[in-house]
């Protein structure tokens, strides 16, 4: 029993040494974290060199082997790095000091940016389709935007509201880390809402993706955003929008993902902030790329962030939309304008899915209607929303035609006539505007092509179906990004089957 007693002390004694000569021998230099405003406890975001790209999950486990921690996620489409938890500070700033590594910050707090309300009516889209504060009790929209997706990051949604007619899916929860994202606050399904309820919605056949990153308290960990951020970069359809209602602790993370997600062909749009401060101040809604949103009040007073950081302002007070009980409620803040300037981006690409977001958030902001917002504060754009001008891409070298009949045998070989482009140089745009106009007394008889200088044909319409006796009268939207603009465009027509016929009296495209 006393062997047994030794042999344990000095067991006990070894180990202490052992430790002791490890803890001299792993001695290391530490380097500065990124401090966050309200720090997760013993969470980091790591953000890797730009010549350290092995793979995220390998650089993860090697690093937090090496100084401790465990990896809770990686990212790779918007960021190179991971996020570590149960790190000591002093673990981290030895992990900031490791030559592969750009950064180390402190997991911060995301935080929804909205307040609640009493029940006052909605007014948000009577507002956007006109160009003054008096409202007229209509909303006038151009389409539907039944082509786009839009990525709702927030406190998840309740997506059976009937407001969504089934349109509504789970993407991932990154609060519970699963693939259930419902709403157990009220925040995202309102904003949700905004952007696409069939009746209180600004694009009202768009289809919507939660993705939850804030937990039933309207916050959670910066870290929750990242993932749902790298989530839609990995999984996101396009034509997409991005909605943030939401502002980041974690300094620079944010704006670095935002930039990312744009590149990827996104648009995303951010709120700016409700703190009556300098919108530039925010992340990730300072981001250029942004299309960053500032909130008024019914008749145009500003409310929450300015600056220059701001794109444009949107309806953000008394907005009266959906809840995560099914029914409805009103709420205000920069989160209640960034998804009215996510629907409109969303009734853009409804009308141009080629379109970039550069030319999204172009279009927004130099349509938006100046001088209206009151005491828009220093810096501020004075620019409200506005969706009324949606319609098209601005033409960039305008627009061909040709006028001349053209008779369309019955069930005969194809037909057509030509335009000639000269003077546009560089490639044809991926959302091609074509009027075609047809006269015929049985349009499932026709095939429809655009042939392009190279000599492809790019289906409009195929024969067969239910036809109609009234002819085609009908733009359609070609991608027609691998054609040179410049050379002869011909439009062809054939009728496949007997018993009728017609005539092409004309055709155009834009450039």
């Amino acid at each position: 029993m006393h062997r047994t007693r030794g042999i344990a002390g000095l067991s006990v004694a070894a180990a202490v040494l052992v430790t002791t000569a490890a803890g001299i021998a792993t001695a290391q230099p530490e380097a500065a974290v990124v401090q966050a405003r309200e720090h997760v406890a013993g969470r980091y975001i790591v953000v890797l060199e730009d010549g350290a790209r092995a793979a995220a999950d390998g650089q993860a486990t090697t690093l937090t082997q090496r100084y401790g921690g465990a990896v809770a996620d990686t990212y790779s489409a918007t960021l190179n790095g991971f996020t570590v938890r149960e790190m000591s500070e002093r673990q981290a700033g030895r992990l900031a000091a490791d030559p592969s590594v750009k950064s180390v910050h402190e997991d911060g707090t995301s935080r929804a940016v909205a307040d609640e309300q009493p029940n006052p009516p909605s007014w948000g889209l009577d507002q956007i389709d006109q160009r003054t504060t008096s409202l007229d009790k209509k909303y006038t929209y151009p389409n539907t935007a039944d082509n786009v997706t839009a990525y709702v990051v927030d406190s998840g949604v309740h997506i059976q509201h009937s407001e969504f007619e089934g349109r509504a899916r789970h993407g991932y929860d990154f609060i519970d880390n699963d693939s259930d994202a419902s709403d157990c606050f009220w925040h995202g399904t309102h904003v949700a809402g905004t952007i696409a309820g069939k009746t209180v919605g600004v694009a009202k056949k768009a289809k919507v993706v939660a993705v939850r990153s804030l937990g039933c308290g309207g916050s959670g960990p910066d870290s929750a955003t990242v993932s749902g951020l790298e989530w839609v970069a990995k999984n996101g359809a396009k034509p997409g929008v991005v909605n943030l209602s939401l502002v980041m602790d974690t300094v620079g993370v944010g704006d670095e993902q935002v930039k990312a997600l744009v590149a990827k062909g996104f648009v995303v749009a951010v709120a700016a902030g409700n703190n009556g401060q300098d919108a530039c101040t925010a992340s990730p809604g300072r981001t250029p790329e942004a299309l960053t949103v500032g909130w008024i009040n019914q008749g145009g007073s500003r409310s929450g962030n300015y600056g220059t950081c701001v794109d444009l302002f949107a309806p953000g007070g008394n907005i009266y939309s959906t809840d995560h009980t099914g029914g409805y409620r009103t709420g205000s803040g920069t989160s209640m304008a960034s998804p009215h300037g996510a629907g409109a981006s969303a009734l853009y690409l409804g009308a141009n899915p080629g379109a970039t977001p550069q030319q999204v958030r172009d279009a927004l902001v130099d349509n938006a209607t100046p001088n209206l917002v009151t005491s828009p504060g220093a810096g501020s754009p004075n620019k409200l929303l506005y969706t009324g001008f949606i319609g098209g891409v601005p033409s960039r070298c305008g627009t061909k035609a040709n006028d001349e009949d053209a008779s369309i045998p019955d069930a005969g070989s194809a037909v057509g006539t030509s335009v000639t482009q000269d003077s546009c140089d560089g490639k044809a745009s991926a959302a091609l505007p074509v009027k075609v106009d047809i006269d015929h007394s049985y349009t499932g008889d026709l095939a429809v092509d655009l042939v392009g200088p190279s000599g492809t044909a790019y289906p409009l319409k195929r024969a067969g179906g239910v036809g109609e006796p009234g002819g085609i009268h009908q733009t359609f939207t070609v991608d027609a990004s691998r054609e040179d603009a410049n050379g002869t465009w011909r439009l062809a027509v054939r009728d496949v089957y007997r018993f009728d016929t017609g005539t092409l009296t004309g055709w155009s495209i834009t450039f």
